[in-house]
């Protein structure tokens, strides 16, 4: 197992508000474990995501939630980070350094993004930065393309991924507090509550995909779609572009839906499937429920979204969406035909999974450690 080279402690991240006293069916089917877990790397603080360059080094980039962008390599961790906005960071429990993407072209396109929440004031920020020429990025390259206020600390949404067509997607939470106070997620001139799409190409500080469903006006023409909670944690199946998006829930169901162009999820009318404040609430036939949801036995309390399984290790998963509860440390699958099910119970507090350039997934515990998913043990 590769190791880190210095010591690291964590605390726990607070992604879910609290576990709530409602429970709903959810249609989780209970099976034998079918999956393991081989590890990776360890000693790390507070790791929230784990992704790829695209560029053919076969490095793994861990993003540490107060403000560090460590390097894995085959023989283990890089001793200076990749990069250090330890300064710029305010963590943590929902808040921290919560995104990371590669420019679709890198190294050509030389460029990163990362979603993080600012120092002192709490608000969201969505930055690039270019790599110097010591093949790391330049700190002082920051080049802000959205800054979007906070009124509370939570639900900072915090996942940033480039669409097949190039565009980036922006996971917006509704604010924070409890119940959407501010009713953000259905308010089509806030950015909360939203999943955002701009073009990161061409004209400053970004473009509007000329599709975004409110670019003619109607609303910000950033948004791709509204009516979420906080999508946490989301992914783009890299065969079909569908975007799965773990949407958490407020204290009784977790959801998973598939994100398109003009959808309405349905917060705060609706938590899953079940109507949450139906007073002046939303007509059902207009809104987009989740393709699989689960409540709050068990100990469940906050989803944790994954990733449709691409890779070749694993064939047996091919096709399956893997996602977990951050509170139990299941992991759960929901093949393209069937039940979701629990497939290995863990302990640990997964606040995360991601992607290697072969399709393999990896799961992030929060408590300091990368495990890659592999084939039960016969």
């Amino acid at each position: 197992m590769a190791r880190a080279t210095f010591a690291r402690t964590s605390t726990g991240l607070g992604v879910a508000l609290a576990i709530g006293l409602i429970t709903a069916g959810g249609g989780m089917a209970e099976g034998q474990e079918t999956i393991r877990l081989e590890p990776v790397v360890d000693g790390l603080v507070r790791p929230v995501f784990v992704t790829h360059a695209g560029d053919a080094s076969e490095r793994l980039f861990i993003v540490e939630q107060e403000g560090r962008i460590l390097v894995l390599h085959a023989d283990g961790l890089e001793e200076e980070p990749f990069l250090d906005l330890v300064g710029k960071v305010l963590c943590c429990g929902e808040r921290g350094l919560l995104g990371l993407a590669f420019h679709p072209s890198f190294p050509d396109d030389a460029r990163l993004f990362v979603n993080y929440t600012r120092r002192p004031d709490g608000a969201t920020m969505v930055s690039e930065f270019r790599l110097g020429q010591n093949g790391r990025p330049d700190p002082t390259s920051e080049r802000i393309l959205l800054a979007i206020a906070q009124p509370f600390s939570n639900h900072n949404g915090g996942m940033i991924a480039f669409g097949l067509g190039g565009r980036l997607l922006i996971g917006m939470g509704d604010g924070g507090s409890g119940g959407d106070p501010q009713d953000n997620a259905q308010n089509p001139n806030s950015l909360l509550g939203k999943m955002l799409r701009i073009g990161v190409n061409g004209r400053q500080p970004y473009a509007i995909p000329a599709n975004n469903p409110y670019a003619a006006g109607g609303g910000r023409p950033e948004i791709y779609a509204i009516g979420l909670r906080n999508p946490w944690r989301f992914s783009v199946d890299r065969e079909t572009g569908r975007l799965y998006v773990g949407d958490v829930g407020q204290n009784a169901v977790e959801e998973i839906d598939i994100v398109v162009r003009g959808g309405n999820y349905g917060w705060r009318h609706f938590e899953g499937t079940r109507p949450y404040r139906p007073a002046g609430g939303l007509d059902r036939g207009t809104l987009d429920f989740p393709i699989a949801e689960y409540g709050h036995e068990g100990g469940r309390c906050s989803v944790t979204g994954g990733y449709v399984y691409r890779g070749e290790g694993v064939p047996e998963l091919t096709g399956t969406y893997l996602y977990a509860d951050y509170c139990s440390g299941e992991i759960f699958g929901l093949p393209e035909e069937g039940q979701q099910r629990v497939l290995l119970s863990t302990g640990m507090r997964i606040s995360s999974f991601g992607e290697d350039e072969a399709g393999e997934v990896y799961v992030v515990d929060h408590g300091g450690a990368i495990h890659r998913v592999s084939g039960a043990a016969p």
